[in-house]
């Protein structure tokens, strides 16, 4: 797995296998079999009832050619024929899932934030490199046409210097309830479910939707739309790490088992621009009436950018529709870099940098205080009381592949 890749296009479609596949994942794999570049070879899920009706959908999409079903992530990747793997589980399995997938010999697209931790993502950096393996992110914006658009207007200089990026998402969310232990649902593993994460009784609403607001699965809403945002304004500004990160917000609306902020503002400070963010999860008014967008505030006017198009505001004139499915566009390149061996839309060292800044708010956030960051190392400078919140530990017998 060390040896160099074969640099030869691949004949025939792209065999892919989806793990996860309860919401972003059955996405993922509709979406996937009508490329006509590849083929969903496989599907798996802790709950085994997602899996026979997602693939006959499948197959009825890609003429005919039934998915083989999997329980176990582990009897996926020992397939031979596949040559790639998507993976759309939970946030704390990303990481390592990718580290399995990588010694198994299979590429990899993964869904965002790429790691639950910062030091997952010096990890996964290392083991892509030594097994020459693709990585490729889901930062489906980075291909999409009226995106690509709208950041050469920004870097052209129509908007003169641009000293502010602002990214947000403001929509009303539902709350979770108040759970108690339960009776594990039948067809589904839940201690594989649970995997390197922390043992606990079962509690329905901290699965399926719910677990991103729970800090051993996930990071909240700066986990789920702040990467794509905060992506699109560092990708914009042409910014790495910043060089502090502050953070203030709590849970304020919501009375149930969430642990994540419902709101939430966070400052990443760089040598000559800012970016912010912002989420308020129980409000219907959005800034500039967009419920998930960036703003990029330069002298001459502010462009606004989200999924629906681009335009400026101010004494500049710029606009931009969308073109196309977004995830279509994206998955079509990376079927195509896996069959070409050629250079993926978007390099992980972008995606685990993008992953950073969220996990960087949440760390700010539950210190309660300012964060400086090296950025030779990417961590938090001489600050040793943050290490607990940086790094993963696993639930045995769950580790890093050696």
């Amino acid at each position: 797995w060390g040896e160099e890749a074969d640099s030869s296009p691949s004949p025939g479609p792209v065999t892919v296998g989806v793990i996860g596949v309860r919401h972003q994942g059955a996405q993922i794999a509709r979406t996937l079999a009508r490329l006509p570049g590849a083929q969903v070879a496989a599907l798996c899920d802790v709950d085994a009832t997602q899996l026979p009706g997602l693939a006959r959908e499948v197959a009825g999409l890609q003429t005919g050619v039934l998915p083989r079903t999997y329980a176990d992530f582990r009897q996926l990747l020992a397939d031979p024929t596949l040559q790639a793997v998507a993976i759309a589980t939970p946030d704390h399995w990303h990481a390592l899932l990718a580290a399995h997938a990588l010694r198994a010999g299979k590429e990899v697209y993964l869904e965002t934030p790429v790691t639950h931790t910062l030091d997952e993502g010096e990890r996964l950096l290392r083991l892509a490199r030594e097994t020459g393996r693709v990585v490729q992110g889901a930062l489906v914006q980075r291909s999409g046409p009226h995106f690509v658009q709208a950041i050469e207007f920004l870097r052209q200089g129509h908007l003169g210097r641009v000293h502010q990026a602002r990214a947000w998402t403001v929509h009303q969310r539902k709350g979770i309830g108040r759970g108690s232990e339960g009776v594990v649902p039948e067809g589904l593993d839940y201690d594989l479910w649970l995997g390197p994460a922390p043992a606990r009784p079962f509690q329905a609403n901290r699965l399926h939707a719910n677990w991103r607001w729970f800090w051993d699965y996930g990071s909240g809403e700066l986990g789920h739309w702040g990467v794509p945002m905060l992506d699109l304004a560092r990708w914009g500004l042409g910014g790495g790490l910043p060089l502090q990160v502050s953070a203030s917000g709590g849970k304020f609306h919501f009375t149930d088992d969430q642990q994540t902020p419902d709101t939430l503002q966070v400052q990443y400070q760089y040598p000559q621009q800012t970016i912010t963010w912002e989420h308020r999860l129980w409000s219907p008014h959005a800034p500039e009436g967009r419920s998930a967008a960036v703003a990029f505030e330069g002298e001459r006017g502010t462009l606004l950018v989200d999924r629906g198009g681009w335009k400026v505001l101010g004494g500049v004139t710029g606009v931009g529709q969308p073109t196309g499915d977004l995830l279509a566009q994206y998955l079509g390149a990376f079927v195509e870099t896996v069959r070409t061996r050629g250079t993926p839309v978007v390099t992980l060292e972008e995606c685990v940098m993008s992953s950073a800044l969220c996990h960087l708010g949440c760390l700010a956030y539950r210190l309660g205080r300012s964060v400086n960051v090296d950025l030779q190392t990417g961590r938090p400078r001489n600050d040793p009381s943050a290490e607990r919140l940086l790094t993963s530990t696993y639930r045995a017998p769950w580790q890093w592949p050696a």
